[in-house]
């Protein structure tokens, strides 16, 4: 098992699934959202249309998550979750953690060896920085923990800068 952060393009990232931070509709967006959608092609807009036209009706609810194929990314899947947002007085560390958790559910699901996660939330959804690589980490440490053996076993922290790659080390341990 192992975990680490890479400062890089989260669509170029060589692992089995890529975690999106998508919006509740699923339908793209900005930001990773806008950038997942379009490097993976129009396959993957379709695939999230066929999603909310069949099991989410209403759109995936925050801290939960789904898969997609990953069309032309490098990866295998893009699993979709649903950050809290801040600025909408969703504040409750759990949404946040839950979003890493139900996500390595998911490729655990799927049988997926590697994972790479954006910082979820940070950004337009204003969390801060050093409370979503705090929440990421030890939710991530605790999931591993709890499955022994089963896949994911490679998590990656993908970030795009060194002020968010030191914050996830020092979250890491390795700063």
């Amino acid at each position: 098992m192992s975990m680490s952060v890479e400062i890089g393009d989260l669509t170029r990232v060589e692992v089995d699934a890529v975690v999106n931070a998508a919006n509740s509709m699923l339908l793209g967006g900005g930001g990773v959202d806008g950038a997942i959608h379009a490097a993976a092609g129009p396959r993957l807009l379709e695939a999230c249309r066929r999603l909310r036209n069949t099991t989410h009706r209403d759109g995936l609810e925050v801290g939960d998550a789904v898969a997609t194929p990953a069309f032309d990314l490098p990866a295998s899947w893009v699993i979709h979750t649903v950050g809290p947002n801040l600025h909408r007085g969703q504040d409750d560390p759990a949404l946040l953690a839950s979003c890493f958790a139900r996500s390595l559910d998911v490729a655990a699901e799927l049988d997926v060896r590697s994972i790479a996660f954006p910082a979820v939330s940070a950004g337009a959804y204003g969390w801060p920085i050093t409370d979503v690589a705090r929440i990421a980490v030890m939710t991530s440490r605790g999931w591993l923990a709890e499955h022994p053996g089963a896949s994911p076993q490679d998590v990656r922290f993908m970030v795009l800068d060194e002020r968010a790659r030191d914050v996830f080390d020092a979250a890491l341990g390795t700063a």
